[in-house]
């Protein structure tokens, strides 16, 4: 899915709008871990996709790698960096096998943004993809997570998301996203690109995948069984309070004590 989503996904993002609304309250919550003296804060970036959030840390003085299972969208997060002139390195890594590739107790925080851990559908895959941050980690590091807020997506079966738009000079692109809630308990995500030129007939492409819906609960279950302690939650990457029945977004972050 991702793969055929990376050539458009910067248009889905308007990431200036986004990273002004997003990094000051990343950037506090780096600002909580011990620095080591005379070294950068280093920051590993998760499921990253076209990298950036990590160019942005980057921008801001972090020494920042990013990964994602998606090796186009790793090239595409390369050409961006390249373009910011920025140093990260980007590799293609799937969650839950990273502390073998970098080494245990490597960063000082690991984030996992835009809803990528409910892809991994098992709670064995939950477990060990949680338990490979945790291990990522130096002591007093942290973690923090962002889904969406499946205790209300649950509970009132939200199946739409808000269209997103986009014109460049004579091309024009639509995102629509919505679920499929599945009588096994996952949700299917589907992402639908309508795109034309001029006043051509429009093109459709259709992608989909599976989610398995985290709820809070749920979440905060797994982190303490992987060692994290000190979660705290909150209902945005702007640090609002985390409300089960409206916040649009779950977001965690958690220490490594």
């Amino acid at each position: 899915m991702y793969d055929a989503l990376s050539q458009d996904y910067d248009r889905f993002v308007n990431w200036a709008e986004r990273l002004a609304y997003e990094m000051p309250f990343l950037e506090r919550i780096l600002g909580s871990v011990p620095s080591r003296q005379g070294k950068k804060l280093r920051v590993l970036d998760t499921a990253c996709a076209t990298g950036r959030h990590a160019i942005a840390l980057a921008q801001q003085g972090y020494e920042v790698v990013g990964t994602d299972l998606s090796s186009k969208m790793v090239s595409q997060a390369k050409r961006n960096a390249d373009q910011a002139g920025v140093d990260v390195h980007f590799e293609t890594a799937a969650l839950g096998e990273q502390a073998d590739r970098f080494g245990e107790e490597s960063f000082d925080a690991v984030l996992c943004l835009g809803n990528s851990l409910p892809h991994l559908l098992t709670e064995e895959e939950v477990h060990r993809a949680l338990v490979d941050f945790y291990r990522l980690l130096r002591p007093s590091g942290v973690v923090l997570i962002q889904n969406r807020n499946f205790d209300h997506i649950l509970q009132s079966r939200q199946r739409e998301m808000e269209p997103q738009s986009v014109i460049e000079k004579d091309k024009e692109w639509i995102f629509l996203r919505f679920y499929d809630f599945l009588e096994n308990g996952l949700i299917g995500f589907n992402f639908l690109t309508l795109s034309r030129e001029g006043c051509t007939a429009w093109k459709l492409d259709w992608q989909n995948s599976l989610l398995k819906p985290l709820v809070a609960a749920e979440l905060i279950h797994w982190l303490k069984q992987a060692g994290f302690s000190q979660i705290n939650l909150f209902g945005s990457l702007a640090g609002d309070a985390f409300d089960p029945e409206r916040s649009s977004n779950l977001v965690v972050v958690a220490s490594k004590s």
